[in-house]
Formats: structure tokens, C-alpha cells, sequence
């Protein structure tokens, strides 16, 4: 049984060859790809695949807390297959999006936020990646 495969049946999703592919792709990217991206590269790999099946699976996958929606680009949200916590760079010579581990930042919520119950926190940092 192929990873996929299995995450699909542990979140409750039903396997069809569509949903698959747009899973398959998602973790194997190195990228954070945006609806359109995942739409371009499954077609690829399964001609007949819409445009709104990729969309409705992506939902699901989120709904299911399979993949992660991020607002991390000015044109719209980028797909995440990873779920756990983590940060973001987002290179903006190349608009390239890296991960940051969790570790890596510290985060001190001051007394400014005792109004707030905090569900998730997540820092987008911009600037230039080093060579």
C-alpha cells in the first residue's frame, strides 16, 4: 500500500486515482504549490482530471487536516504537506518558500495578548536567501 494510500484511508477520505495524484504530488513537492500549480502537474500524470476535482480534493485534503492552506503568496493560497509546526521564509528575489523548523524561532507572547485565546502561531519571514 503506497503512503498516500494509507493517509487517505486514515483520514477518512475515500481513495479515488484523482485524489491520489494530487496527494502523491503534494508530498513529493519541494515547493509550496498553489491550486493551479498542483491542477498543472497532476494533469500530467492523469489527462483526464478537472480542474474542479483538483480544487474539491485540495478542500478535502485541508478539511481533513491532511495538508495545510497557507496565505504565504500575494496571489493566492499554497498547499502544505507538512502538518506539523513549522515556520516560513519566503525568498522575495525568488518568491521560493522554505521551511523553518519550529526550533528555530523563539516566541514570547507578551501580556498584550491576554485578550486572545491563541489557537496556532506561525512567523512568515521575507527577505533574500543567502548562497
Amino acid at each position: 500500500m503506497t503512503k498516500a494510500l494509507q493517509i487517505l484511508r486514515e483520514h477518512g477520505v475515500q481513495p479515488t486515482p484523482q485524489r491520489l495524484a494530487v496527494l502523491e504530488f503534494i508530498q513529493k513537492s519541494q515547493t509550496h504549490p498553489s491550486a493551479d500549480d498542483v491542477y498543472s502537474s497532476v494533469r500530467r500524470t492523469c489527462p483526464t482530471v478537472s480542474r474542479a476535482t483538483v480544487y474539491n480534493t485540495l478542500n478535502l485534503l485541508a478539511e481533513k487536516g491532511v495538508i495545510k492552506t497557507q496565505l504565504l503568496r500575494e496571489r493566492g493560497l499554497v498547499f502544505d504537506a507538512h502538518v506539523h509546526r513549522h515556520h516560513h521564509f519566503i525568498d522575495e528575489e525568488t518568491g521560493q518558500i522554505h521551511d523553518v523548523p519550529w526550533e528555530a524561532v523563539q516566541i514570547h507572547a507578551g501580556d498584550g495578548l491576554s485578550k486572545f485565546e491563541i489557537r496556532e502561531i506561525q512567523v512568515v519571514m521575507r527577505g533574500k536567501r543567502r548562497p
